[in-house]
């Protein structure tokens, strides 16, 4: 055997053993998703005795969809879960694009290199360390909490630092200053650049931002339990405690609602994936 075959036999068997480590990983990954596909067509009985089985001993079934929609106010907690999602996501891409194009444009303040030095840090900051004290002081000084807005501007104080971290690399690599010199030639202020030239050029961060904090606000359950303690305020994942009783939990509705919580943001990482990989690797050289 030549020394060309041994290194093509070699490379051979190095791309097999990475296809077999990605499909293993990728069983992992996917092995939940479809456990739950299969069991939420079940009965409560077939998915205690068989939960592996693709159909129960009693069919498939569809009564679980509309018993927990009803069981968790679907709709409107539904709603709640929209409103704060969509508000927090732009919110949180309006203020950390404009501040990371303020930031980059004016690097040599040294205000600047202080407030992007300062939004770095906060990000080492878990927010379990600022759980009690926020809720103490915007529930008890305060009284603010069971407030939509009042959750939505906190998902979007936790979220700007990696948001405004990630346009600033966009900026800085991916738009060169002689774009907005020459809108300044042509008469256009400096609002009118960031929104004309600037922000445009941002599509692929933009995306990424919205998917990953838009997947971030829905599923989250900690910070909403803590605001929100008003059952007509409830977002779905808190709706979801409506299934666990004390002494017995109906499987086949918790899928059922999992499932349906999980549809919206399926959807909408289909329609925003081709720029996820865009927008990570935006920056990455330079930033």
């Amino acid at each position: 055997m030549t020394e060309n075959e041994r290194a093509a036999r070699q490379k051979k068997i190095s791309h097999a053993i990475m296809w077999i480590v990605l499909l293993v990983l990728f069983i992992c990954f996917i092995a939940p998703f479809i456990l739950v596909i299969i069991n939420v067509f079940k009965t409560k009985a077939d998915i205690t005795s068989n939960p592996l089985a693709l159909i129960g001993a009693h069919g498939f079934t569809f009564k679980n969809f509309p018993e927990a929609m009803q069981k968790m106010n679907f709709w409107r907690v539904f709603g709640n879960s929209l409103i704060i999602t969509v508000c927090a996501t732009v919110l949180t891409i309006v203020v950390s694009s404009m501040q990371a194009y303020v930031i980059v444009r004016n690097s040599r303040w040294k205000l600047c290199t202080l407030i992007f030095s300062l939004m770095i840090a906060s990000m080492v900051i878990p927010f379990q360390v600022l759980m009690v004290p926020l809720v103490s002081v915007y529930g008890g000084t305060l009284g603010v909490l069971n407030h939509r807005i009042t959750l939505i501007l906190m998902h979007v104080g936790f979220s700007v630092s990696m948001a405004m971290f990630m346009f600033h690399g966009a900026i800085k690599t991916n738009i060169p200053l002689e774009l907005e010199e020459a809108a300044t030639i042509d008469g256009c202020s400096k609002w009118q650049t960031y929104w004309k030239i600037v922000f445009p050029l941002l599509k692929p961060t933009i995306a990424t931002v919205a998917i990953i904090n838009a997947m971030a606000y829905w599923n989250d359950y900690l910070l909403p339990s803590l605001v929100l303690t008003k059952k007509e305020l409830y977002t779905i994942p808190i709706a979801t405690q409506a299934f666990y009783g004390t002494y017995s939990t109906d499987i086949g509705l918790v899928m059922a609602a999992l499932l349906l919580a999980m549809l919206p943001i399926l959807i909408l990482y289909v329609f925003l994936q081709r720029y996820i990989v865009q927008g990570v690797t935006a920056g990455a050289v330079k930033g």
